[in-house]
């Protein structure tokens, strides 16, 4: 007889299995088991909302075979991931089973490695019927928000419409961006900028005018700016104060799930569903070569900054050996979490810090490697230490006009050498100065008064969002990737390019929301509801009140809504392009179908002509030089292929551009992205060069 170890997926068995050896069965559950009916509300709202699970549909197999094992073992554990959805997953799998409920069962992994998973089974644990309350509350709620507003919202816009708590919030903070950028009135203002050069150098240096007479400059126009320039003509340049200090910079914690959502973005481009897959393969385990299977990371839904003294200890020794003592800090660095993190799990780190990214990339797809060396550098850089950089500030003066030339150059490079955090508005890096003295008398190169016009806030991008999201307390590690995808999919809000723009239902549903149902659409009373749930979580607070504190409002709420929408529906706007049918004249507008947009006559029914939109890229066809159309893949990856297809079926990975071959005349396509190279794709010619940096 052996024991029975039951986990959510294959690769997490396999792994586990290895380090559990003879004596134990692994098996996966595939995720939940039990769940609401699809098919009805699932909720008996008159008796204090019992929940009606049952056996999830395409889970007969799976559940016949987890029961069936379980009779042949002496013990069951149960070993779902370590958070409010594992622990309801254990739950239901423990009630199918008939398992004892007050057993020592449960048993966590928060890094699928062999100490992780000794840990893990030397110290069983009652099931957490708190977190599991937490977890079914999230759930009732959900299922009452959607199952009684998204009729709402079919009756009075269209079908197939859903609302929720955390994605409503969403939906309406990137709304309110866009009718902030709308509402933006830019406001001119002037600039003064001159180049210069030091005595005994031929250096440039770039200074702006910040004051004159002592007073901090605004210009508001051109004729202020001409007054000025009029003034500084044949004005002698004079070094006034050269300030020259050594500053401190540290590095980023390591990863919790919303900054590696966003740093994943910022730098790899992924979405955040991209991120989260690769990161629960990562956690899970990969077959290393030379090792075997193996977890590489920490539990990757996590708002704790907390990491193991036994990791710290394995980052210092390998910053020891391969940066030297000095890259280490004086004292161990350690990082505070924010007031509300639930502080359940460990920070997003590498679970064996010598397994570095070169050592398994031969292991990982491209995805993993690629967020693994995000998670890896971030990690080992946050145990380093400071990196110091020598600024400098100069005041130079002219007929009581200063201008600031400043610059910093790099003293120590500190964590610096292994990983820098990125931002979502990255700066330009200022160049260092040469050596000034005060009184040194500089020589004009150029000065020019330059126009500028404030810019309203940018769109949001899924980086930004998640800060925002997690900024306003609204969701949790475990919804920001499912809530994006969520109102995506929805086609409430699109991309464009990195940027999220809603789209014009987006709009008109917020709308609705806000004038009939405030309180969902309102970050502050979401984030509220997220505290209430972390209470249930914390056994500090009754799940079963907690639903009727919520329900019993938003049902009045409802139905005061109801009424005042009787007898009205709300229209969907289309959005109009400068397309015109062929066939009526008129300007044909943007559908969706369930493979995506597609453009339409407004005339339908009498008029019924569509098209693909097509968007068309730079150069032409190599084959046959008619235009190159930017496509999409049944994978969604994008690729380039001749206008011409069928008879022409030319087609491409690499981008077109407006770059001619000096060998056969052709357009050039570039190859590997902006460090890559443009090469032609003429059959026979073979001609390619570098990119220009």
């Amino acid at each position: 007889m052996s024991d029975l170890v039951i986990v959510e997926s294959p690769a997490k068995a396999k792994t586990i299995q290895k380090y559990l050896g003879p004596g134990y069965e692994v098996i996966a559950s595939m995720g939940h088991v039990r769940d609401l009916p699809k098919s009805k509300m699932g909720v008996d709202k008159e008796h204090d909302f019992e929940p009606q699970y049952t056996d999830m549909k395409g889970k007969e197999d799976v559940i016949k075979e987890l029961k069936k094992r379980a009779k042949k073992c002496d013990k069951v554990y149960l070993a779902t991931d370590p958070d409010r959805e594992g622990e309801a997953i254990s739950w239901h799998i423990a009630q199918m089973l008939k398992l004892d409920m007050n057993a020592n069962n449960r048993v966590a992994f928060n890094e699928i490695t062999k100490t992780g998973v000794k840990n893990g089974m030397n110290n069983p644990h009652k099931i957490d019927v708190d977190l599991v309350n937490a977890q079914q509350a999230r759930r009732i709620l959900d299922r009452l928000v959607g199952y009684e507003l998204s009729p709402f919202l079919w009756k009075k816009v269209k079908r197939g419409l859903s609302a929720g708590r955390v994605q409503s919030v969403a939906v309406r903070l990137v709304v309110d961006r866009e009718n902030e950028i709308r509402a933006f009135v830019p406001k001119e203002y002037w600039s003064i900028d001159a180049k210069f050069t030091a005595p005994g150098s031929r250096k440039i240096i770039d200074a702006a005018l910040v004051a004159v007479d002592g007073k901090k400059l605004e210009i508001p126009g051109q004729a202020e700016a001409d007054g000025l320039l009029a003034r500084l003509e044949g004005a002698e340049y004079t070094v006034a104060s050269v300030k020259k200090r050594v500053t401190k910079k540290q590095p980023a914690p390591p990863f919790i799930t919303s900054t590696l959502q966003q740093e994943a973005s910022r730098k790899l481009g992924f979405t955040a569903k991209r991120t989260m897959k690769a990161a629960q393969e990562l956690y899970e385990g990969i077959d290393v070569e030379g090792v075997g299977a193996v977890g590489l990371i920490t539990y990757m839904r996590t708002d704790s900054l907390r990491i193991s003294e036994e990791a710290r200890a394995a980052a210092a020794e390998y910053i020891g050996v391969v940066y030297g003592k000095d890259y280490l800090p004086a004292e161990p660095r350690y990082f505070k979490s924010k007031n509300n993190a639930q502080d359940a799990h460990e920070a997003i780190r590498p679970s064996t810090p010598e397994l570095t990214p070169a050592r398994v990339k031969s292991s990982l797809s491209n995805d993993q490697f690629k967020l693994y060396k995000l998670i890896w550098e971030r990690f080992i850089a946050s145990q380093m230490a400071n990196a110091l950089l020598d600024t400098v500030s100069a005041d130079i003066e002219a007929n009581g006009c200063t201008f600031r030339a400043s610059g910093y150059s790099v003293k120590f490079d500190g964590f610096m050498v292994l990983y820098v955090e990125s931002t979502d508005n990255e700066e330009s890096s200022k160049k260092m100065l040469p050596e000034l003295k005060v009184e040194d008398k500089m020589k004009l190169k150029s000065i020019t008064g330059n126009q500028h016009f404030t810019q309203p806030p940018p769109r949001y991008t899924e980086a930004s969002l998640i800060k925002a999201l997690e900024e306003n307390g609204i969701g949790r590690p475990s919804t920001y990737a499912p809530t994006i995808t969520t109102i995506t999919a929805r086609r409430y809000v699109e991309h464009e390019g990195k940027s999220l723009k809603p789209t014009n239902l987006g709009e008109v549903i917020t709308e609705l929301m806000k004038e009939h149902f405030k309180k969902i659409v309102d970050a502050k009373f979401t984030a509220g509801m997220e505290n209430d749930l972390d209470e249930v979580e914390h056994g500090n607070k009754n799940w079963v009140s907690t639903l009727h504190e919520f329900y019993d409002d938003f049902s009045k709420t409802l139905k005061k809504a109801e009424e005042a929408m009787e007898g009205k529906r709300v229209k969907v706007p289309d959005e109009e392009t400068d397309i015109v049918c062929e066939q009526c004249g008129r300007n044909m507008v943007i559908k969706y179908s369930k493979y995506g947009k597609f453009l339409a006559c407004p005339g339908f029914p009498e008029c019924r002509n569509t098209k693909k939109i097509v968007t068309e890229a730079e150069g032409s066809c190599p084959r046959c030089g008619k235009k190159m159309l930017l496509k999409k893949s049944k994978k969604g990856r994008s690729f380039y292929g001749c206008e011409g297809y069928p008879d022409c079926t030319f087609m491409t990975w690499n981008v077109p551009s407006n770059e001619v071959c000096p060998n056969c005349g052709k357009h050039l396509f570039i190859k590997g992205g902006k460090s890559g190279k443009l090469v032609c794709e003429n059959e026979g010619c073979g001609y390619e060069r570098e990119l220009k940096k």
